[in-house]
């Protein structure tokens, strides 16, 4: 990488590098165990001019989302997040069943339905075929799109201009981020509001969240270089909400430059909290890359040491982050004998890279492991509760991120 993608700087600094992995959503059939499969550098970093931390775009979004292996409600915790957040708005913004929403990167309809059940016009934008037609089957009004200028013009043009713009989890997602943006401003009313959800750097960086990296993530956003991103399409800055979500989110309020008015003084002080943290110099980024190599050596010494003593290992869950720390550790199913998901898509298939199985959760109970290795550690307080029935047999819930911690769970 030479040059940043949002201020065209060449001065990039290395904060992280994980070798070569493939990409993090790939699953493997059966029938591909056999045959090659492509991997990529996964470096991030940053640009010391506008403090956009990035990896390089190696692979496409078209590569990736025309047929998606996440669908969003299969997180119950993620449900209930977006149920909370659509009230919240309604309230806030005062939408009734006038207003109109558009959801960016709407998934299988988790959070418009909600807009749905209350009666507001609303529209999906969603470029996987597979999880859009999911969502359509369930009511929820969706275009299988990716968003440009040209797409947020079409559809204002259809539609009228939204109320209300949501892009959650996708500004990561994309690596012309001043189209994005464009895209953005292309569908908001000039008197409306965008709301994005994405996370934190900062939190990323103090937890040593580093299995959030992967190829599907292009950018990693501080509130400082969030400003700087939209403002490249028109938007400004008005609010930002820290959010537990993802281990540590931010939700960014954003309006058209023209009405945005000042900054709240919570947006002042996260960008205090993040120059304090170093985050605009490299000060901040330095010890990082050291800390993850720790995590790595402490879930291995612990993975090595169960299959010594014959104590059996198995996974739960099958996120894309759990892909990256795999990779990353070299863990295969020497080590970690499967892992279980509550999807049924990616059941009878394979972690890219390490090849570990996939199977229905239903196995955990059945085989009554000595440990159970939790792979979306962000979701530790919903899966803690999931899977208490390890207590039966005297099996132990392991987190192995931000360092390595080994649960009794309670009754």
């Amino acid at each position: 990488m030479t040059r940043c993608r949002l201020c065209g700087s060449e001065a990039m600094a290395s904060v992280v590098d994980l070798g070569a992995t493939p990409p993090c959503e790939s699953f493997l059939a059966a029938d591909q165990l056999d045959q090659p499969e492509p991997a990529y550098p996964l470096h991030l970093r940053v640009c010391t001019d506008c403090w956009l931390a990035q990896i390089p775009p190696l692979i496409t979004p078209e590569e990736t989302f025309k047929e998606y292996a996440y669908f969003s409600s299969y997180s119950t915790s993620w449900v209930e997040h977006a149920r909370t957040f659509v009230d919240d708005a309604a309230a806030r913004l005062d939408l009734g069943t006038g207003a109109f929403v558009v959801e960016v990167a709407s998934n299988d309809g988790y959070l418009l339905k909600h807009v749905v059940d209350r009666g507001i016009r609303c529209l999906g934008i969603e470029p996987s075929v597979n999880v859009g037609a999911a969502a359509r089957d369930g009511g929820v009004p969706t275009l299988t799109e990716f968003l440009s200028p040209d797409t947020g013009s079409a559809v204002r043009a259809e539609h009228g201009p939204a109320d209300l713009v949501v892009a959650n989890n996708v500004y990561a997602h994309i690596p012309d981020v001043v189209g994005f943006t464009e895209g953005l401003r292309a569908l908001v009313a000039d008197d409306g509001w965008v709301s994005i959800e994405v996370q934190h750097l900062l939190t990323l960086i103090e937890e040593n969240q580093y299995d959030t990296i992967y190829h599907e993530h292009f950018q990693y956003y501080t509130v400082a270089s969030a400003i700087r991103a939209l403002a490249s399409g028109g938007l400004a800055l008005v609010d930002v909400e820290l959010l537990p979500t993802h281990g540590g989110s931010i939700r960014l309020w954003a309006r058209p430059a023209e009405v945005a008015g000042e900054p709240s003084q919570q947006v002042v002080d996260v960008l205090a909290r993040e120059k304090a943290a170093g985050l605009q110099e490299l000060s901040g980024y330095t010890e990082f890359s050291a800390r993850v190599a720790k995590v790595r050596r402490d879930l291995l010494k612990f993975l090595i040491t169960a299959a010594e003593r014959g104590e059996t290992v198995v996974g739960y869950g099958a996120p894309g982050k759990g892909n990256t720390l795999l990779n990353h550790c070299g863990i295969r199913p020497d080590l970690l004998a499967y892992t279980v998901d509550r999807n049924p898509y990616k059941h009878g298939r394979f972690t890219p890279g390490t090849r570990v199985p996939i199977l229905p959760p239903e196995r955990i109970a059945a085989d009554k492991p000595d440990y159970v290795l939790v792979l979306p550690w962000n979701l530790r307080a919903e899966l803690t509760e999931q899977l208490s029935f390890v207590h039966e047999w005297g099996g132990r819930l392991v987190f192995p991120i931000p360092e390595l911690s080994i649960v009794e769970v309670a009754s």
